[in-house]
């Protein structure tokens, strides 16, 4: 666990439960006031086509919602700065309304054929697209998406850490099956085109 990641989560309850269970708890030394993204976890965000993020509202209640686009819309503008836009939902806006109160996420990247999950903390603000026109600009997918923005988000990193594969079930997505599958089937194409021309062949003897 990252040193950063081990002092904000590693709280006093935390380690009395490693006690517990496990006779000793860790103990955080020499943490950065926070961490950089380097190219490592730039890349792995950027390969991202959806990702979960935790708040929590007014009464201490977490919430955790998905966030899904086209692949690298969740955007590293800097290493210590994430950006995304949010696009037409269901109109609950609870993500937003609970960061007017307590301004702290959390998000959970998950890489299920490879079995790696990046897990990042921060602070996030959000912007209405509307009043900021060219932010929206930097932060869409693309021009078809343009539209569809209605809030902006921009995410100061505070700290990250990477988890084990242990667990993790790989899971592919309709895109990544048809490319392993696709070689299959040309093959099968090709024999089949083998045998219809023989079996002409054998017909005109």
């Amino acid at each position: 666990m990252a040193a950063k990641f081990a002092q904000i989560t590693l709280t006093p309850a935390v380690q009395a439960a490693q006690d517990k269970y496990f006779g000793r708890h860790h103990v955080v030394v020499d943490a950065p006031e926070r961490d950089e993204l380097t190219l490592e976890e730039s890349d792995f965000v950027g390969a991202r086509d959806s990702f979960y993020m935790a708040t929590t509202n007014s009464d201490g209640w977490p919430y955790i919602q998905h966030r899904g686009g086209p692949t690298g819309f969740l955007k590293v503008l800097s290493p210590h700065l994430l950006g995304f836009a949010d696009f037409k939902g269901n109109r609950q806006l609870l993500t937003t309304g609970n960061l007017e109160g307590d301004n702290r996420v959390a998000l959970f990247l998950m890489d299920y054929p490879k079995q790696e999950r990046l897990k990042i903390l921060g602070h996030a603000q959000v912007f209405d697209a509307r009043e900021h026109r060219d932010l929206a600009d930097r932060l869409s997918p693309g021009p078809e998406w343009r539209s569809k923005i209605e809030r902006l988000f921009l995410i100061e990193v505070v700290s990250f850490d990477w988890n084990c594969p242990q667990y993790i079930t790989p899971r592919f997505t309709a895109a990544q099956v048809q490319e392993a599958v696709q070689p299959l089937k040309d093959r099968i194409e090709a024999l089949e085109k083998q045998l219809r021309e023989a079996a002409s062949a054998n017909g005109r003897q």
